[in-house]
């Protein structure tokens, strides 16, 4: 029998030991609300392992799926076999939220499981509705924030999303044979899937990655505006320092090969974006309420 088969069935087994502080953008993190964090914590651990379970590279797609099953019914309550499902559904509870957005995330989750290309854009888009969107429309209705935030919110949370597929654009097609990169982009630019899996971006496949890194650019335009709409003042400043990052990591992607150069900040990168980034809204703040 092997190692998967004999371990214990729920998803918190499968993780990858990633956490928050390994993302690119900020997890709870002291600029939100005390009372907030922790249905913000269960939410994302809940994410996490579901995601790890459909990324992990030796489970087979029936068992991923049945494992976010499992997840789902925990959740709504038709089982306490996940307790991740359980702790996550006595944290919405208790705030009076709905668990719509992390239903949302594992259809994603089970789309990843048995889906490994996408060819165009607008697919990705379509993907990115699932898997990114209802993180930020989570931390709105969290906050009470007005639904009408929802589409700047969307533009930065596919575009967040983005960066980490192009970011790991080389692993992926390497550990887990899934490719986020459109097809028609890499036709379009004169490449190959296969390609990916070089240790250094052919000229073909670095103009690919490059127009891309440059449309999600654009993307992150479109939503740039969300944390000076968003009421709740540790909301907006939590925002506008996950905005900052993710022009950063843009920028980087744009200027570098993600299969060969290093398209991740640093941690004092990180801390210095942070705080020029939640100064700036604070300071912008005050400086409109003057106004």
């Amino acid at each position: 029998m092997s190692a998967i088969e004999s371990a214990p069935a729920t998803a918190e087994h499968f993780r990858s030991g990633k956490g928050g502080s390994d993302e690119n953008f900020p997890v709870a993190s002291v600029l939100i609300a005390a009372p907030l964090r922790p249905v913000i914590l269960a939410f994302y651990d809940f994410v996490r392992a579901a995601d790890d379970v459909a990324d992990h590279p030796a489970l087979p797609a029936n068992q991923k799926l049945a494992l976010l099953d499992q997840l789902d019914l925990s959740l709504c309550g038709e089982s306490d076999a996940e307790p991740l499902g359980v702790k996550l559904r006595a944290a919405l509870a208790a705030r009076g939220l709905s668990d719509r957005h992390a239903r949302d995330l594992l259809d994603a989750f089970r789309r990843d499981a048995v889906e490994n290309r996408y060819e165009t854009w607008d697919q990705l888009i379509d993907y990115c509705r699932l898997s990114a969107m209802p993180v930020g429309r989570f931390l709105l209705d969290v906050h009470g924030e007005s639904r009408d935030l929802w589409p700047t919110s969307d533009a930065i949370c596919a575009a967040l999303q983005i960066n980490n597929h192009l970011q790991d654009c080389g692993k992926d097609f390497r550990m887990i044979d899934r490719v986020y990169v459109p097809r028609d982009a890499l036709d379009a630019a004169g490449a190959r899937v296969e390609d990916l899996g070089a240790e250094r971006a052919t000229p073909a496949l670095r103009a690919c990655l490059r127009g891309l890194a440059l449309r999600n650019r654009d993307l992150l335009t479109q939503g740039m505006t969300l944390p000076h709409d968003i009421r709740d003042l540790r909301l907006g400043m939590e925002i506008a320092v996950v905005v900052r990052h993710a022009f950063a990591i843009a920028e980087l992607l744009i200027a570098r090969d993600p299969l060969s150069e290093k398209v991740k900040l640093g941690k004092s990168n990180m801390l210095l974006g942070a705080l020029g980034a939640a100064a700036g809204e604070a300071f912008s703040r005050l400086t409109r309420r003057a106004a």
